[in-house]
């Protein structure tokens, strides 16, 4: 037996996403947002609403995308309740350490080991000062710390998933199989 839920927006998994921009005098800011992925073969989307964030990347044309993870919640849901605007000195509350980008107008935020760097292509869907923000990812700058084999592994990365329908965090689990293997079993 099934049960309806109606149209929700639950999408699993919903990467956690921590998006970083430079402010008008070149402060770093920091968001939360779960409402992103892939685009495209070398871009990123993130769905928006009006926020400081949104300012800043139509003003650089840039920013980064940080995976939030299992060691990081605390912060990462900080920076996601909290704005830049009520809160000057929320970077430094929230204990992140930034960088600038070598590849775009972006900060790094060196607490996570994971992030895109990342052009901004266009606005779709504008209104009322959001709209679908798509990146071409320039550079994806990744911590030795989470790598085997010279390839970022999921296991070590610990990477948070938002559940949207009991508003938790979910860390990312186990391998289960080998992606274009497992199918071969039903040739």
């Amino acid at each position: 037996m099934r049960k309806d839920f109606g149209p929700q927006t639950w999408m699993f998994p919903m990467p956690v996403l921590i998006i970083g921009t430079y402010d008008e005098n070149g402060n770093p800011n920091a968001m939360n947002a779960a409402w992103g992925g892939i685009f495209d073969y070398n871009q990123i989307m993130i769905c928006l609403s009006a926020h400081k964030t949104t300012d800043n990347i139509r003003k650089n044309k840039a920013f980064t995308i940080a995976f939030a993870t299992a060691e990081t919640v605390t912060e990462s849901d900080y920076v996601g309740i909290v704005s830049q605007n009520k809160e000057p000195n929320k970077i430094a509350k929230a204990g992140l350490k930034s960088e600038k980008s070598k590849f775009v107008n972006a900060p790094i935020f060196t607490n996570y080991p994971l992030i895109l760097e990342c052009e901004l292509v266009e606005v779709m869907n504008e209104g009322e000062g959001g709209g679908n923000f798509v990146g071409k990812i320039i550079n994806v700058s990744a911590d030795e710390s989470i790598l085997s084999d010279d390839k970022v592994d999921p296991k070590k990365l610990h990477a948070l998933t938002f559940d949207p329908i009991r508003a938790k965090y979910v860390a990312l689990g186990d391998d289960v199989a080998l992606a274009f293997r497992e199918g071969l079993k039903l040739k």
